[in-house]
């Protein structure tokens, strides 16, 4: 089509097989949108597209996806708010008639594989590197390896016992992704002899995207797993993050693995780790969380094992 639709928060460009969907950076913008910055979306990803009525005097344009083409989507469940669904277009209300004509050339656009789930991903995962703080330790992911690494001030002692963990992508089957906004949130990384285990039968209530619900341990318990709190591993930062790792699990699942995950430990740290886990500490003295006493000790710790 060739044309631009802007509305509130972000604007729409439409090409030959795709929409291009950039995000403002504005202080009103979800925080979610800021961070994906923008998205494309072809046309084969989609499954409907709707035309509603909004709220305070504006419509709402909506380019419902595919089951299985998005894996922001996939990772997130059906946990995203209605305000931070990347593919909600708000207008104001005088743009109806305009949006009613780009509403009906995208569903022209629509193929007979549209009321089909999505063999795979059709739309790009977003970039790594990334990195987010969780309540019990910092992840990160560089497209092939997930690392956990402990905050002794928030991690429990069976995480501590285990060490940090480093996970092969080509060694997951899944990932699970509970919202931050819900109560006790979290992201678990499910390594593949943990879905064999579910497919044997042993449940867990937890959804796995792309997986049978495996994990019999709690998420502050598991290695493979960091919580969420208030103030740690927000949507904006975690969901993109479990997006990633998805994406690059799914591409390589048809490659059989059987090793475990492996355990950093004994090495000595990262002094850049060591750095933002002294920060940690500090925060929490100052916020009275640690005594004097416990502050002192650990910091010696800390600076020992740089």
């Amino acid at each position: 089509m060739g044309d631009v639709l802007a509305g509130i928060h972000a604007t729409w460009e439409f090409d030959t097989d795709s929409v291009l969907i950039r995000f403002e950076r504005g202080i009103r913008t979800p925080r979610l949108f800021q961070s994906l910055r923008e998205r494309r979306i072809p046309y084969a990803a989609l499954s409907s597209v709707t035309l509603t009525p909004g709220k305070r005097g504006t419509v709402v344009l909506h380019a419902v996806p595919r089951p299985g083409a998005d894996p922001l989507l996939e990772a997130a469940a059906g946990q995203l708010k209605e305000g931070v669904d990347p593919y909600r277009l708000v207008l104001p209300a005088e743009r109806e008639t305009l949006a009613e004509y780009y509403a009906a050339e995208l569903r022209a656009l629509l193929g007979p594989e549209a009321s089909l789930p999505a063999e795979r991903f059709l739309v790009t995962a977003p970039e790594v590197p990334m990195h987010f703080k969780a309540y019990d330790g910092r992840a990160g992911f560089d497209g092939a390896l997930v690392s956990f690494r402990w905050f002794w001030t928030g991690a429990s002692s069976a995480k501590w016992k285990a060490g940090d963990q480093t996970f092969p992508v080509a060694e997951l089957a899944g990932i699970e992704w509970r919202s931050p906004d819900a109560f006790e949130g979290y992201l678990r990384l499910v390594p593949r002899g943990a879905a064999a285990d579910s497919e044997a039968g042993c449940p867990d209530p937890a959804p796995v995207a792309g997986r049978p619900s495996v994990g019999r341990v709690q998420p502050d318990q598991d290695p493979a797993s960091v919580v969420f709190g208030l103030g740690y591993g927000p949507v904006h930062e975690s969901l993109p993050f479990a997006a990633a790792v998805l994406a690059s699990v799914r591409r390589t699942q048809s490659v059989p693995v059987v090793t475990a995950p492996v355990p950093v430990g004994g090495a000595r740290r990262d002094p850049a780790d060591v750095a933002e886990r002294m920060r940690h500490l500090g925060d929490l003295h100052q916020a009275g969380l640690v005594t004097d006493a416990e502050y002192s000790a650990k910091k010696a710790e800390l600076l020992a094992e740089l």
